[in-house]
């Protein structure tokens, strides 16, 4: 009879025991599903403050700034010959100087005058069967900087007296390039504004914030050359080249701005 009455009892503390386990066990996927359904209110709300509906375009746009030219950048050259390379160089050095001295008495800057470049080669007469070297030839180049257009005249025609025989380019800046290319800048995007409205209006759409700003356009330290001038005068005799020296038009520089915006359309 006891052994009766006890294997109910096990079954029954067994049965139970099997019981709280599946509680249990259905009770976690309950916790992780209220997990889920957290994080699925907070991406919801995330995307509902942005309110980004995933619809862009993207337009191009380029302004530009005309702005007077107040300063130049010359490259000039001293060409000497002699029959001897000692002769040549000693030569060259006193042109190179007497132009230096002439440009400071001038009022230009040491720091603004750099030698860009040197170099010496012997000249050869081709005659006969051999080829004789004759002499010599030496190039030194100066590249003067910061210099003002209102007395860009008087500098070139007094630079020939220093030694000066060849201008290789003739460069015009203007040292407020930087405030106008920003204001090309700000032109640019006013500009690609107007054009992202047009085409949201014309397809039903309206713009939204600017997602993203690329500047294509370039900064150039040089912002333009008058070659025309620069070939009348290389290699020009002196008697020619001071005369050809005024009357100097610098004209206006063209500052340009490009940038690609994309904006976010409803």
């Amino acid at each position: 009879m006891k052994k009766k009455i006890i294997l109910p009892v096990l079954f029954a503390v067994v049965g139970a025991s099997l019981l709280m386990g599946c509680r249990e066990k259905i009770s976690e996927p309950e916790g992780e599903s209220e997990a889920v359904d957290n994080k699925n209110i907070v991406a919801g709300s995330a995307v509902k403050t942005t309110d980004y509906t995933g619809n862009t375009i993207s337009v191009n746009s380029r302004e530009s700034v005309t702005v007077v030219p107040d300063i130049a950048q010359v490259v000039y050259s001293v060409r000497t010959e002699d029959k001897t390379a000692a002769g040549c160089q000693q030569k060259n050095g006193e042109a190179l100087s007497g132009v230096i001295s002439q440009l400071k008495e001038l009022g230009v800057e040491e720091s603004s005058i750099q030698t860009s470049d040197y170099y010496m080669n012997p000249i050869y007469n081709y005659s006969g069967n051999t080829a004789r070297v004759t002499g010599y030839e030496a190039v030194a180049t100066l590249t003067v900087s910061d210099l003002a257009i209102d007395s860009l005249d008087e500098i070139l025609a007094k630079s020939v007296d220093g030694g000066i025989n060849t201008i290789r380019s003739i460069t015009y800046m203007a040292s407020g390039y930087d405030e106008s290319y920003q204001e090309a800048l700000k032109k640019a995007v006013d500009a690609a504004h107007r054009k992202a409205q047009a085409l949201a209006e014309a397809s039903g759409r309206s713009v939204g914030d600017a997602l993203n700003i690329t500047e294509t356009s370039g900064y150039t330290e040089a912002r333009y050359e008058d070659r025309t001038r620069a070939n009348q005068w290389m290699s020009a005799k002196e008697e020619s080249f001071a005369a050809d020296t005024a009357g100097i038009m610098p004209g206006e520089i063209c500052v340009e701005a490009g940038i690609i915006v994309e904006y976010q359309i409803y």
